[in-house]
């Protein structure tokens, strides 16, 4: 199970640290983790993701040099550090476990978390 939380309303410019907690019977050192958002009348879409010890960090043209995932496998929670927050950035944010090496493809992905939304104001 994953719980995103982390998600408000911001100015641009601003900066916002989602968290997602795992819990369960898989140990959360074995999965990779990513991050996907879902804009208003978009589809959804890559965000970032990480490996499952927490190198090799890979990440969305549109976010690369503002965002920074990171993880710490102790407190089984992985963070998506969000800077310089743009009007564009605003979507739900998912974050999701995989343990068949997804990257950007969703559907390689096992488990999802509920989702928090993050707005961004102009």
């Amino acid at each position: 199970q994953l719980q995103a939380s982390g998600g408000g309303l911001v100015q641009a410019g601003g900066s916002l640290r989602l968290s997602c907690a795992a819990s369960g019977r898989r140990a959360f050192s074995t999965v990779a983790m990513g991050w996907f958002r879902r804009a208003p009348g978009k589809d959804r879409e890559f965000v970032a993701r990480i490996n499952r010890s927490g190198g090799t960090p890979y990440y969305a043209d549109s976010v690369k040099g503002r965002f920074t995932i990171s993880r710490d496998n102790a407190e089984n929670t992985v963070y998506l550090q969000m800077n310089s927050l743009i009007p564009e950035d605003t979507a739900v944010y998912y974050c999701a476990a995989s343990s068949r090496g997804g990257v950007q493809d969703a559907s390689l992905y096992d488990y999802w978390g509920q989702g928090t939304l993050v707005t961004v104001s102009s």
